[in-house]
């Protein structure tokens, strides 16, 4: 496996990246603020949100630029 020191990503699986947030934010209608993405607005659950974002790139990246943003701060 190739080695990436600059990517604060890699390694980090999208269960942990959306659970962080969800900390951060405090729950499902503050991260729906942030990002709005129906799978957080509409009836969240953790894995209806993984099946979006996993088959959906746009939302996807949405959800990692967020996360970025946390960890910078």
């Amino acid at each position: 496996m190739e080695k990436q020191p600059n990517n604060p990503l890699h390694g980090k699986r999208l269960d942990t990246i959306l659970a962080e947030l969800l900390d951060y934010y405090g729950g499902w209608k503050p991260l729906g603020q942030q990002i709005r993405i129906n799978c957080f607005v509409e009836n969240p659950s953790l894995k209806s949100s993984l099946t979006f974002l996993r088959k959906t790139p746009w939302a996807r990246k949405k959800v990692e630029d967020l996360y970025l943003e946390v960890i910078e701060r």
